[in-house]
């Protein structure tokens, strides 16, 4: 479970939209440990996305159960193929990234959504998510449609900030 290298901005890898995920074998599970070694490798890391490390798979890994305030939450999601369904209200609220490690900005995303995907073993299942845990999947399923948090600041002008320090 070596932790890959995360591609940085401006990388335009970062930029490509990924494909599904079709084959839900050995290979695709030794993947997955990899990219949860890469996540917690990360300072803070609540979430990565395949495309963070030079895949262009519909992959995404989400947890932010350990925050401090966190609400009620789903604890560690392994989500592939991941779709919003539904989503409702919206909020702006400060967002990081391990492949913009030197800046953070102002993000308006929905309250909260209904999310489909499928686990590791392509099962199906749903999810209803609100606040930060709604926010960190918005934010990764974004990596899988080629977009960063920049892309999604209130104002380039007045809703990026350098970050001072990057804590894990």
């Amino acid at each position: 479970m070596p932790a890959r290298d995360i591609l940085v901005y401006p990388d335009e890898r970062l930029k490509y939209e990924s494909m599904e995920v079709e084959s839900f074998d050995d290979e695709l599970q030794e993947f997955i440990m990899d990219l949860e070694a890469s996540r917690c490798a990360g300072p803070g890391a609540v979430g990565i996305a395949a495309p963070q490390v030079g895949r262009l798979q519909r992959i995404v890994i989400v947890d932010v159960s350990a925050m401090r305030k966190s609400v009620p939450n789903h604890g560690h999601l392994v989500l592939i193929n991941p779709v919003i369904a539904e989503w409702e209200g919206h909020e702006i609220g400060r967002e990081g990234c391990l492949s913009v490690p030197d800046f953070t900005g102002n993000v308006i995303r929905a309250q909260r959504i209904r999310l489909q995907a499928q686990d590791p073993h392509g099962e199906l299942c749903e999810f209803e998510m609100q606040g930060f845990e709604a926010r960190a999947v918005q934010h990764e399923i974004d990596h899988l449609d080629g977009l960063l948090f920049l892309d999604r600041v209130v104002s380039r002008r007045t809703d990026i900030f350098r970050r001072k320090v990057y804590k894990k």
